[in-house]
């Protein structure tokens, strides 16, 4: 699967707001052990001859592992090949909008920026009277990261590079925001990792002009914001780490397009119907030793080659001359025009990108198999090798015609995960297989007697995963323009398929799988009839 949560291990709410009594403010309260984290800014709460208004801030603290030597870090998993290098990934922080009976502030932004230094995240959990100071000197909290430092600013350091920001419209959404360059940073070492602030944006933050000592307990706590707000933004909140609900933790969570589109059973002559990127197919070597993907010894992590071929006598082997392809500067080059340029993709993983014409072979080769009505081969050879010509692979394609019609398909499936189970492990990862044919086939007499029916190949399918008790949707579909396409299916021979952590399922629920497909008819993504469930075990039975 194409995405992975990494949760946070501290989070705290400061404050500098009042106390019960209106005139004592509670800077040296800490909230560290709470459920809920709190965003908000009042303003002109109390008056006095000497003070014309006053201030009261909210501020929230979160810090995720990402150097970590335990395993689920992000450094680790990336060092481990779980998570894609820097470039290939995006990183969204998420925060998710708890509900309660106060008001709620509409039409503001708020800012993430990361933290300076250290803090601690403390024990308390009085978000109403702030009466839970800091336990035994130790915690965050308005004046202090720690139980031995104090903020140089008060309500927090925060650095002011790698800064981000959101806007709230009804001060009810979810707040989720790209922050991959900071935590690239953070896991590449050039920044150190003390986690972000979540503050309003200063022009949120209320006005505040006054620097007399003069009226207000603390006035120290006080920030001066000569361009802040005259009126109230009460008050933003969120589920923290220690929450109950499991899928409302703050959470970093990593996103990346990792399908696999192997055109072996979907593979294309050129055509003139096609722009160029769609006439290139491409094929996947899976180079398993004893179960396992192993590298290739003589290609390791370099490029492989690729050599197309007709068929023998027989038409059960290559045969002959290779075959010229369509010269492209990124896979095939001009000179070159009998060889594809391959390349590394994983452990045990090649692939080879390249377009072929119908008439590139020749037209009377004894045996080999021709399509009549066009001479064009109906069997290819494809012999994967190193630059000296030594072989490691060879596969065999059925290529096709590529018409308007097959160009244009309907979009209308039967769909079945042909593996699916009734429960799994929560430490579980699981590869679901999807077979789909079209929607209103009629078999033939040969295909009844098969004993397997050839699935339909969906190059554009996608999936999402919904707990079946609420229809709470974990994770949506993700195919927009202005999105990372993370929920799109890989395919092979085989038909579709797509991993899935269960470890990012809560247990003891029941969980749905839904599929869209492309329709090239309405030019929208379909969402199919069809829903699978399956039920996820802490230990599973």
């Amino acid at each position: 699967m194409s995405i992975k949560k990494y949760y946070a291990i501290k989070d705290n709410t400061i404050t500098n707001a009042f106390m019960s009594d209106v005139s004592t403010r509670a800077t040296g309260s800490n909230m560290g052990a709470s459920d809920i984290l709190e965003v908000f800014s009042i303003y002109g709460q109390t008056i006095s001859a000497s003070v014309t208004s006053s201030t009261e801030l909210s501020r929230v603290l979160i810090k995720f592992d990402i150097t970590g030597s335990s395993a689920g870090s992000l450094k680790s998993e990336r060092t481990a090949g779980d998570l894609p290098e820097s470039g290939s990934v995006n990183f969204y922080l998420k925060l998710y909008n708890a509900e309660h009976a106060k008001t709620v502030p509409s039409d503001y932004t708020l800012d993430v920026a990361p933290v300076q230094h250290h803090w601690q995240e403390g024990t308390g959990l009085d978000m109403d009277t702030y009466k839970d100071l800091t336990k035994n000197n130790r915690g965050s909290n308005w004046m202090s990261a720690s139980n031995s430092l104090k903020w140089t600013k008060v309500g927090g350091d925060y650095l002011t590079t790698y800064n981000y920001s959101q806007d709230l419209s009804t001060g009810l959404e979810d707040v989720e925001v790209d922050i991959t360059p900071l935590v690239e940073g953070w896991i590449a070492g050039t920044l150190a990792n003390y986690g972000v602030g979540i503050k309003l944006s200063s022009s949120y933050e209320a006005y505040y002009s006054s620097s007399v000592a003069c009226c207000e307990d603390f006035v120290d706590s006080i920030l001066l914001n000569t361009t802040g707000a005259t009126k109230s933004y009460y008050t933003k909140r969120f589920f923290g780490r220690n929450s109950q609900y499991f899928f409302k933790r703050p959470t970093i969570e990593a996103r990346w397009d990792s399908s696999r589109k192997d055109n072996r059973s979907n593979f294309y002559y050129s055509s003139s119907l096609a722009p160029s990127e769609l006439n290139l197919n491409t094929l996947f070597l899976y180079n398993r030793v004893r179960g396992r993907l192993t590298n290739i010894p003589g290609a390791g992590t370099g490029n492989i080659y690729v050599s197309i071929y007709s068929g023998s006598a027989l038409n059960i082997e290559p045969s002959g001359s290779r075959i010229k392809l369509v010269a492209d500067s990124a896979h095939v080059e001009s000179g070159y025009a009998y060889v594809v340029t391959g390349a590394y993709v994983s452990t045990g993983i090649y692939k080879a990108s390249f377009a072929i014409t119908g008439h590139s072979g020749p037209r009377s080769t004894i045996g080999t198999s021709y399509d009549p009505g066009t001479g064009s081969l109906t069997k290819l050879f494809d012999v994967w090798h190193n630059n000296s010509g030594s072989q490691y692979f060879t596969g065999s394609i059925k290529p096709k015609k590529l018409d308007a019609q097959d160009y244009n398909k309907t979009g209308r499936y039967v769909t079945n995960v042909v593996n699916l189970k009734t429960d799994y492990r929560s430490n579980e990862n699981v590869r679901f297989r999807v077979f789909t044919r079209e929607k209103g086939w009629s078999p033939t007499i040969y295909t009844v007697a098969s004993r397997a029916i050839e699935t339909s190949v969906v190059e554009s399918g996608s999936y999402r995963v919904i707990r079946i008790i609420d229809n709470y949707e974990v994770f949506p579909h993700a195919t927009g323009s202005n999105s990372v396409s993370h929920s799109m299916m890989s395919y092979d021979v085989s038909g579709s398929y797509f991993d899935l952590n269960m470890s990012m399922l809560e247990p003891g629920y029941a969980y749905g799988l839904k599929f869209a497909y492309y329709d090239e008819l309405v030019q929208d993504w379909v969402e199919q009839p069809e829903l699978f469930k399956f039920m996820v075990d802490e230990y599973g039975h």
